[in-house]
């Protein structure tokens, strides 16, 4: 072969190797261009500032006096699933209403040093030594339906529990045109059910013509024991006419008076109820129940509000003393009588209900992202 053609063929696989090479560089740029980086350079990574990182990983107590229902189980629920949202662990410590247990628990929690406390139905009294061990820990506390108002520092979270009851009694009284015998199913020895006695006693001053013939409650076995003292005056009253409506001022009362009734075959008895889970609604839509009536905050949407502020205090916000959720009246009328409505979609019946966006921050939104990115 000729010099010539050798230096020919040199120059033609030279050409062809720089093409090779041009294009390989070519694609790898592309591919560069095309996929997504890692680190905190990713597109859409959500940055937060080190003072927002830093809320992640936090352990959280939920100390409750009771967790007693669907009510209680949705509102841990909601606290739950905010807590997760915020990268922390959430630990539930419940005393099955003793205020002992329930004292000696939030001792506990102070001891093992969690990040922040939450209170669910608490007592001043009780809870007084606890909360200001824990403050002076500078272990940041929210409390739900607590009336830990003497506290400095710590946020009171409640429902407008005076409303809770004025909406459902005076639904009650415009229904009964006025007049007639009711049952009250009431305890004392909570902070939400003495607010919500006062209305009670308003109410009872304006209706004089409404005449209550029976009046329990106990905490500890609601449900059952409702169902069961129910029972008895329905019996001591076996008349249709002779009993009105039963007011029950809290969820678990109105199931048990529900099936109390039920049972009897007493269907001309009304029952109003405060506070409302996915069951109590089921319960409200059956035209069969007695249950017609109810006045409720979401109980997730309490929880998720009471961790958010919770959140506030241990990014060294100043938050409220006191933040009160207000209520939401809900009928049977209201809902459909064609498929079953949970809490999650009662809002499309009922204006007003949901979840309320009190707590929120855009730094917590941010915190939010970036966890569950």
């Amino acid at each position: 072969m000729s010099n010539t053609k050798k230096q020919a063929l040199l120059l033609l696989s030279l050409i062809l190797t720089l093409a090779l090479v041009l294009a390989a560089c070519g694609k790898k740029e592309e591919s560069n261009q095309e996929s997504p980086q890692t680190g905190s350079d990713m597109p859409g990574t959500v940055e937060v500032a080190p003072d927002v990182a830093a809320l992640k990983g936090k352990k959280i107590a939920l100390v409750m006096r009771l967790n007693t229902g669907t009510f209680s189980a949705q509102y841990v629920d909601g606290v739950k699933k905010q807590v997760a949202k915020y990268g922390g662990e959430l630990t539930v410590l419940t005393a099955d209403n003793d205020l002992s247990k329930m004292a000696a628990n939030l001792d506990s929690a102070v001891t093992q040093r969690f990040d922040g406390i939450l209170i669910d139905h608490g007592d001043p009294d009780a809870l007084a030594s606890g909360v200001n061990r824990a403050l002076e820990a500078n272990i940041p506390v929210v409390a739900f339906d607590s009336a830990l108002h003497d506290f400095e520092g710590v946020t009171n979270l409640a429902q407008n529990d005076q409303l809770l009851a004025e909406l459902t009694l005076e639904q009650l009284a415009k229904d009964a045109g006025g007049k007639g015998n009711i049952v009250k199913v009431w305890v004392a020895g909570f902070p939400p059910m003495e607010s919500r006695e006062i209305s009670y006693r308003k109410f009872r001053e304006k209706y004089p013509d409404i005449n209550e013939i029976a009046a329990f409650g106990d905490a500890s076995n609601p449900q059952l024991d409702t169902q069961n003292k129910l029972d008895a005056v329905l019996r001591q009253y076996p008349k249709k006419g002779d009993i009105t409506a039963v007011w029950a001022s809290w969820d678990e009362f109105a199931k048990g008076a529900a099936n109390a009734i039920m049972q009897a075959g007493r269907d001309e008895i009304k029952v109003y109820g405060i506070d409302l889970s996915d069951e109590d609604l089921k319960m409200i839509q059956d035209p069969d129940n007695p249950w017609i009536a109810s006045a409720a905050v979401d109980p997730s949407s309490i929880g998720i509000v009471q961790v958010r502020y919770l959140y506030q205090k241990l990014h060294g916000d100043e938050t409220d003393a006191t933040v009160e959720l207000e209520p939401i009246f809900v009928h049977r009328d209201m809902l459909p009588t064609d498929k079953a409505v949970t809490t999650a979609d009662l809002a499309e019946y009922v204006e007003g209900w949901g979840l309320s966006d009190a707590g929120n921050t855009e730094y917590l939104q941010a915190l939010e992202a970036a966890v569950g990115q």
